[in-house]
């Protein structure tokens, strides 16, 4: 399926700091609860991600991040999640993150 520059447009991927996190036990399946700092003009959100396999909650923070941060907030147990933390699969379908190679300001905008 074709999308154009318009669609890709409408879809608002930045990258920001995790700063904090915590183990979510009580997720149907394990994952993480990650609070990620997008700079002054998004903010610090919050997001829960299924990617226990390849990180630990400690290992996380400080750590730079991709994420859709335009979605509306989504109930995930007691917890709501505010964006979609991005990521590729690996050869047995876990997800390894999506990061920038270097360093960048948080807030940057994906183009």
């Amino acid at each position: 399926m074709e999308i154009t520059y318009d669609d890709f447009a409408k879809v608002d991927i930045r990258v920001g700091t995790v700063t904090r996190t915590e183990a979510f036990p009580q997720a149907r399946v394990p994952a993480i609860k990650l609070w990620v700092d997008f700079g002054s003009d998004v903010g610090e959100k919050k997001t829960s991600a299924q990617i226990t396999k390849h990180y630990t909650p400690d290992e996380l923070v400080g750590r730079q991040v991709a994420a859709v941060v335009n979605f509306p907030p989504r109930q995930i147990g007691k917890f709501m999640s505010e964006v979609l933390v991005l990521g590729f699969p690996d050869d047995d379908g876990e997800v390894v993150l999506l990061a920038p190679e270097r360093a960048v300001p948080n807030g940057g905008k994906l183009f």
